[in-house]
């Protein structure tokens, strides 16, 4: 049997044109079947495509406004925090200045304390030297009054009246004292 069915098989084969050529009918209902599918594809497929497309291209469109107005953002963000980085410089060179200045001010300040502190103590220093000047001049004044009234007695045997004798001596100081001034 199954080589009747080879033989059967091998007669009815085509040969030559009618090996690339389907039978017509075949033929008609591929191209009746074609027509049905691209009618369908047209009336039911086409408009859905259409459809996604053009939502597609809406969304893209819309991505691409919302990426321009982000950009946009960014560069408004990007030129706010600049202008806030150049105020902020500005404000520390501004601090920088204010403190340089406060620093020289406070500088020259504790330099004009010190030397008022130096012509006080210079004039402290002054006052005592004349205060102890005078009092060395007092001292040395009793002592030659002193002295001198205990060489008059000495000399003379007697005793001066220390009243008189004070003033004597007093006149003869004042006279020396005149006289080295000179």
């Amino acid at each position: 049997m199954s080589a009747d069915v080879l033989i059967l098989a091998a007669e009815e084969e085509k040969s030559g044109l009618f090996l690339i050529l389907p039978d017509v009918s075949e033929l008609i209902w591929g191209a009746v079947s074609f027509v049905v599918i691209v009618f369908l594809v047209w009336k039911f497929a086409m408009p859905a495509l259409d459809r996604a497309l053009g939502d597609r291209q809406k969304a893209v469109v819309s991505q691409l406004e919302e990426a321009e107005e982000a950009k946009g953002a960014a560069e408004r963000l990007r030129d706010d925090y600049q202008r806030r980085l150049d105020e902020g410089a500005q404000r520390a060179d501004q601090m920088m200045e204010a403190a340089r200045s406060d620093a020289e001010s406070l500088r020259q300040e504790i330099i004009d304390r010190a030397a008022a502190e130096a012509v006080q103590i210079t004039e402290r220093a002054r006052a005592e030297a004349e205060s102890e000047r005078a009092r060395v001049l007092e001292e040395a004044r009793q002592e030659i009054t002193s002295l001198s009234l205990d060489i008059a007695e000495k000399v003379v045997g007697s005793q001066i009246d220390a009243s008189g004798h004070q003033r004597l001596v007093e006149r003869y100081i004042r006279e020396l004292e005149r006289e080295t001034a000179e």
